[in-house]
């Protein structure tokens, strides 16, 4: 017969087979494609948290040591909990108090210094950290002024304290001639 096209049915369905078969191994092979690439990314994401608590617990360990008596507590982490399962550190915090010691410049000016230093101490400070540095030395310029003024004599401007100045009310009030202030420094 011209023209005529035999099939053989046995080699058509054994083609199907082969072909169904090709269809599963591709679906299975896209599958395993799939889930490497989410565990790529689930390794990734854990590398990424893993770098992040090392960096944060550094930045805070850092504040915390140079914080020294003025730190109110230990450290405060703030936690997220990755695909592992397990928790990571990505933010925190040290307590530190920023109060003016009461009635003594000398005291505070030292406490703004070492809590300026606390607070530029991380490799990196945040945004955070700079503003406590700078309402430490806004605190410090505070106290270096209350210790100069406190050294310059209100009722004559000399170097001295407004106390010397008692003797001197004394001895006006007797009617005698005081002695000339003597500068304490």
């Amino acid at each position: 017969m011209i023209g005529a096209v035999t099939v053989n049915p046995v080699a058509s369905i054994s083609n199907r087979v082969v072909s169904v078969a090709r269809t599963d191994e591709s679906q299975a092979t896209e599958e395993q494609i799939a889930q490497a690439r989410d565990k790529a990314l689930m390794q990734q994401e854990v590398d990424a948290l893993k770098a992040r608590d090392r960096e944060v617990r550094a930045h805070e360990q850092a504040h915390l040591a140079a914080a020294g008596q003025y730190a109110t507590g230990g450290i405060q982490y703030t936690y997220k909990r990755g695909p592992d399962g397990r928790f990571y550190a990505v933010g925190g915090e040290v307590s530190v108090d920023t109060s003016e010691v009461p009635n003594d410049p000398e005291a505070t000016l030292a406490k703004a210094i070492v809590l300026r230093r606390a607070a530029l101490a991380p490799a990196e400070p945040s945004q955070q950290d700079r503003a406590v540095a700078a309402q430490m030395t806004q605190m410090a310029a505070e106290a270096r002024q209350e210790i100069n003024q406190a050294t310059i004599c209100p009722t004559c401007g000399g170097a001295h304290s407004a106390e010397a100045h008692a003797g001197v009310a004394v001895y006006a009030q007797a009617g005698l001639e005081p002695a000339k202030p003597v500068a304490i420094v």
